[in-house]
């Protein structure tokens, strides 16, 4: 039977019919609304809100015969694909108006202050003095591996030690910046 006559009887009252289109077109319709939404759960609900407004609007006499039934069960299909992706834009969208207005008054969104500044600049002379007072062994270590971003290997070949030598004093050098800071009463963060 073609796609008309089983819309006619179904209804006219004959579940039977409706079940015949559902079998005829499920994999179609299902497969189409998978290519958008990629989610199997997702492409169930909306698969079986497809179907429930075509039973709807075929019990409510609204079925419009003008077209083919696969294309209007693709038209239905679509249209509520484009509501989930509205829906979704819209549920990840933030409102400013709340009435707490500290949504976005968060030092973690700005670009800073002068005081952070300030502090930085004091944060990075505090350090200098003290990689200047490590042994120039040690100095000669950390600079090369956090200004000069040097491996240990490469630190290593450069001085003229073992992997492990620059290793170590690159522990004492880390060390004596930690007991220089703390017997000077340095604070190294904001």
């Amino acid at each position: 039977m073609p796609d008309e006559a089983l819309v006619a009887e179904y209804a006219a009252g004959k579940n039977e019919a409706f079940d015949c289109l559902l079998k005829r077109h499920e994999n179609r319709i299902f497969s189409f609304i998978y290519s958008y939404v990629r989610d199997n759960d997702v492409a169930d609900d909306i698969f079986q809100e497809t179907f429930v407004k075509a039973i709807t609007t075929i019990r409510q006499g609204k079925y419009n015969e003008s077209g083919k039934f696969g294309a209007w069960l693709s038209r239905i299909a679509h249209n509520l694909i484009i509501d989930h992706f509205r829906q979704i834009k819209s549920d990840n969208t933030v409102s400013t108006d709340t009435t707490d207005g500290l949504l976005l008054n968060r030092k973690d969104l700005s670009e800073g202050t002068i005081e952070d500044s300030i502090v930085a600049s004091q944060i990075q002379d505090d350090v200098r003095k003290l990689v200047e007072a490590l042994p120039d062994s040690q100095r000669e270590v950390l600079e090369m591996r956090y200004y000069q971003d040097m491996s240990f290997k490469e630190i290593a070949d450069a001085t003229g030690v073992s992997i492990n030598t620059a290793l170590g004093r690159m522990r004492y050098a880390i060390l004596n910046m930690r007991r220089m800071a703390e017997t000077n009463g340095i604070v190294l963060s904001a």
